[in-house]
C-alpha cells in the first residue's frame, strides 16, 4: 500500500483489542480521532507516553477526540501490561490498546520501516477528523517519547481553523492571537468575521484574537 498522506481517507480496519473487537470507522463515529502506535508491549518509553494520555482523558474528551492505541502484541499481552501501566504511572488506561499481532493495522498505516526495524512499529501518531480523513501524521524514532501536550495544541489548532477563517502561527497556544487567512481580502466579510478588528503587519500577514474566544 502506498504511504499515507494528509486527506487520504483513513483506512478503516477490524481488529482485537484490550477493549474487544474494533471496527475503526465505527468506534470513531462522528469524533475525531488519534491512533498512535507502539513497538511492543512492556517497553518503558510507551509505558510513560500510554500512563500519560490517560491522565489526560479529560482533556481529550472535551475536544471530542476518542484514543487509540497500537502495539504488535496480542490480547493477553495487553491486559499484562496494562496492569503495569496503572501501577508505574499512576492512573487507569481508559482507552483501547489493538493486539496488532498479525500486523494488519501496522501495515495499512505503514507503522514498520523496515531501515528501523524488521519486527516492530516506529512510534507514529494519525489525528483523523469526523470525516475520517487524515489530518495529521508525526513519526517519532524508537527512543524519543512523544509530546501528547502538542497533540493538543495541534487538535486545537484544527478544530479552529475548520471553523475560521485563520491559521496558527507559530508556537500558538490556544487563547493565543491568529492569522486571516491572505485569501480573504473582502472589508466588509473581513468586518463581520472579525468584529474584534485585526492589525496588519503586511497585506499577507494580518493578525487577530482568536475568535472564539
Amino acid at each position: 500500500m502506498a504511504t499515507l498522506r494528509l486527506g487520504d481517507l483513513a483506512p478503516d480496519f477490524e481488529q482485537k483489542s484490550s477493549a474487544g473487537t474494533i471496527k475503526f470507522h465505527e468506534f470513531l463515529g462522528n469524533s475525531w480521532g488519534v491512533l498512535f502506535s507502539h513497538p511492543a508491549d512492556f517497553t518503558p518509553v510507551c509505558t510513560t507516553e500510554l500512563g500519560y494520555t490517560a491522565k489526560l482523558a479529560d482533556e481529550f474528551a472535551k475536544r471530542g477526540v476518542k484514543v487509540i492505541a497500537v502495539s504488535v502484541d496480542d490480547v493477553d499481552s495487553h491486559g499484562k501490561w496494562i496492569d503495569d501501566i496503572n501501577e508505574t504511572q499512576k492512573t487507569t488506561v481508559n482507552f483501547p490498546i489493538l493486539a496488532d499481532a498479525d500486523r494488519k493495522v501496522s501495515d495499512l498505516y505503514d507503522m514498520i520501516h523496515p531501515n528501523a526495524s524488521t519486527t516492530v512499529t516506529v512510534r507514529s501518531v494519525f489525528i483523523i477528523d469526523p470525516a475520517k480523513k487524515v489530518r495529521l501524521i508525526i513519526t517519532y524514532p524508537a527512543s524519543t517519547g512523544r509530546n501528547f501536550n502538542e497533540i493538543l495544541r495541534v487538535i486545537d489548532s484544527l478544530q479552529l481553523t475548520d471553523s475560521h477563517s485563520v491559521a496558527t502561527p507559530v508556537n500558538w497556544e490556544d487563547g493565543d492571537d491568529v492569522i486571516i487567512v491572505p485569501s480573504l481580502k473582502d472589508p466588509e466579510v473581513l468586518k463581520q468575521k472579525f468584529p474584534k478588528g485585526y492589525t496588519e503587519i503586511r497585506p499577507y500577514l494580518r493578525v487577530t484574537p482568536q475568535p472564539n474566544k
